[in-house]
């Protein structure tokens, strides 16, 4: 084991290379092991690793003669070269550095080959840069199949979609419309010296100038505000379920969406539902830091027999399992755990979900269908799809939210794309059951 920022980024760059595990559960269990002062440094690490990893392996190819034996090897030259080319850190100290890190992986046969390839890089940069220039993968720095499944669905759009998931995304704040309003916690974020705007689409939304610790936020912890991007708060506007409802948000967890639907209309029975019971966890610890309450339910959102009682429901809201390509700024881990194949699999399983949903609906009553991907094979495919072979469903989806125009509309719902100002990539279609 070791607290060495450097070496424990490369086993974690090591495990998403080899897609196990993600951003998400690796990342806390690393920054447990080094000291407060240096968990800056890993998280970039880590998070600049993946984001740029794309452009580092074509130029990591470029450098090696043939690709390294171990995958920490590979790990320590991307993270090599993620030091040189995108941060402050000399190039001198990031060398030395990465060398050290790897003696302290036990690698020091490996010491000679990382020093020398990224010495190399330095030296031969311009010429590096001038022969990858014209390959989509190191100019868009994302995978060659993600970046033609981009530019296939959105030529016109493509390049400012590469832009925005390259970019640190903005941190944003959903208000408690039942505890505060927008324009009042604004003036406590004034008093709190936190520089903040209002959010274009969501009336709830504040974008931060700057990203803060939330403990930094007034009343974060009395459940005033939660952290959630702007696309994800149109989910409860959406929906809208009107007093006395019953509720059900399938595939329910972080609980974000359940949070607003219950800010939003507190007088409705909701049911917020997760196969993973670790995850459903974090949906009970966020509806108590807002002081809400729903019955929680684990269990698979398609074997509905063995947990829906019967009773129809109002309003569903189904944020399907996707491929998160609309967060990618958020999850760049997201550029190295996907996989081309991954997409028809998925598509399949959001369409047996969304069957088995339609199922539990009310006659009269509304199903929002959610993705954070920006593809149209889980979007608008698999809703134009079930509308075809479902003769009750039609589509109801708004094209204005509180009389602003949002998102781009589609065969059968809205597409949103990721801006570097703005929200991220979401898709919604609003499905009404005659």
């Amino acid at each position: 084991m070791t607290n060495d920022a450097r070496a424990l980024a490369a086993q974690v760059l090591t495990k998403l290379l080899a897609g196990q595990g993600s951003l998400a559960r690796l990342l806390p269990r690393a920054e447990a092991q080094v000291a407060e002062r240096d968990r800056g440094l890993l998280r970039e690490l880590c998070y600049g690793g993946a984001r740029t990893a794309p452009r580092l392996q074509l130029l990591a190819g470029k450098l090696l003669r043939k690709p390294p034996e171990d995958g920490e090897i590979e790990a320590l030259i991307l993270l090599g070269l993620y030091q040189l080319e995108y941060t402050r850190v000399p190039d001198h100290a990031a060398i030395s550095a990465t060398v050290n890190a790897a003696r302290a992986l036990g690698l020091d046969r490996a010491t000679g080959v990382i020093n020398g390839v990224l010495r190399n890089s330095l030296r031969n940069r311009e010429q590096l840069q001038r022969k990858l220039s014209g390959n989509p993968q190191f100019s868009s720095m994302h995978p060659a199949w993600l970046q033609q499944s981009i530019k296939t669905a959105w030529p016109e759009r493509a390049a400012d979609i590469f832009r925005a998931n390259n970019a640190n995304p903005p941190m944003t704040l959903r208000v408690n419309g039942a505890k505060t309003s927008r324009d009042d916690y604004l003036e406590q974020l004034r008093l709190a010296a936190i520089d903040a705007r209002a959010c274009t689409i969501s009336p709830v939304g504040i974008a931060l100038d700057e990203a803060c610790a939330v403990t930094e936020l007034p009343g974060f912890d009395e459940g005033l505000v939660s952290v959630q991007d702007e696309s994800a708060q149109l989910a409860a506007l959406l929906l809208a379920p009107e007093p006395g409802a019953r509720v059900l948000d399938a595939c329910a967890a972080p609980g974000g969406k359940s949070c607003h639907l219950l800010e939003q209309q507190p007088d409705i029975h909701l049911a917020a539902l997760d196969i993973d019971e670790e995850r459903l966890d974090r949906v009970a610890e966020n509806l108590a830091r807002i002081g809400a309450e729903a019955e929680l339910i684990c269990a698979d959102a398609v074997a509905t027999a063995d947990w829906w009682d019967g009773t129809p429901y109002d309003r569903i809201l189904l944020d399907a399992p996707c491929s998160a390509t609309g967060v990618i700024r958020r999850n760049p881990d997201i550029k190295l755990l996907r996989r081309a194949s991954d997409i028809a699999e998925l598509a399949e399983l959001q369409a047996r979900i969304l069957r088995a949903q339609w199922a539990l609906l009310k006659p009269g009553g509304s199903l929002l269908y959610a993705t954070c991907s920006v593809l149209p094979a889980e979007n608008a495919e698999v809703v134009a799809r079930f509308i075809a072979e479902t003769g009750d469903a039609s589509d109801n989806t708004p094209q204005s939210l509180g009389g602003k125009p949002w998102g781009e509309a589609q065969t059968a719902g809205v597409q949103l794309f990721p801006s570097p100002d703005g929200g991220d990539g979401f898709y919604y279609a609003l499905l009404q059951k005659s």
